[in-house]
């Protein structure tokens, strides 16, 4: 019971940690990259799909991404969803592939993103401990009701504290790197 309590948390608490990393990932650096389009989703066949599923992506110059649709009809839907996503950039379409320019961040835009950033790894971090308080619970439920001891009880949540801080500590050291990242000019 109190293992299946543990185990339960610290996977919950790893793809709270596995989430942020994608987040932050799609927090456009100095240099654009394949996943500063992972949210992106364009129109095809009726339906929303992800761009990094219809194309593959190359970065020939550090600022540009070329984007190489696996069917040629779904050029336009891309197109226009990297147009009218929150990038903030003006997509070339040369009828085969799309070039990506990115323009230079100014430091304004780069202190935004250095709050985007903290933002999604405070959010994280709520998780995570949102996740430490529902165990915490389900292991003094099994105290009061009898089915584990009150030492067990007090060494598994001194355990869950432990992975609790483990997990917090992954998630400040991803915000700690992706800041560093940020601000490097």
């Amino acid at each position: 019971m109190i293992e299946e309590t543990l185990l339960e948390a610290e996977e919950k608490m790893e793809k709270a940690v596995v989430v942020a990393k994608e987040d932050f990932a799609s927090v456009r650096t100095g240099r654009p990259g394949p996943a500063t389009f992972n949210k992106i989703t364009a129109e095809y066949y009726g339906a929303q799909t992800p761009i990094n599923q219809l194309a593959s992506f190359s970065v020939p110059e550090p600022r540009m991404v070329v984007v190489s649709p696996f069917d040629k009809s779904s050029l336009s839907a891309i197109e226009r969803a990297i147009r009218e996503s929150d990038l903030g950039v003006n997509p070339a379409n040369d009828g085969s592939i799309i070039r990506v320019v990115f323009p230079d961040l100014s430091e304004e835009r780069r202190k935004e993103y250095v709050k985007v950033v903290r933002t999604k790894a405070e959010d994280a971090k709520v998780s995570i401990r949102n996740i430490r308080r529902r165990a915490k619970d389900a292991l003094d439920k099994a105290v009061k009701d009898g089915e584990i001891g009150e030492d067990e009880g007090h060494r598994a949540q001194a355990e869950l504290e432990e992975t609790t801080h483990k997990y917090a500590a992954e998630v400040d050291e991803l915000l700690k790197h992706k800041e560093s990242e940020l601000l490097e000019v």
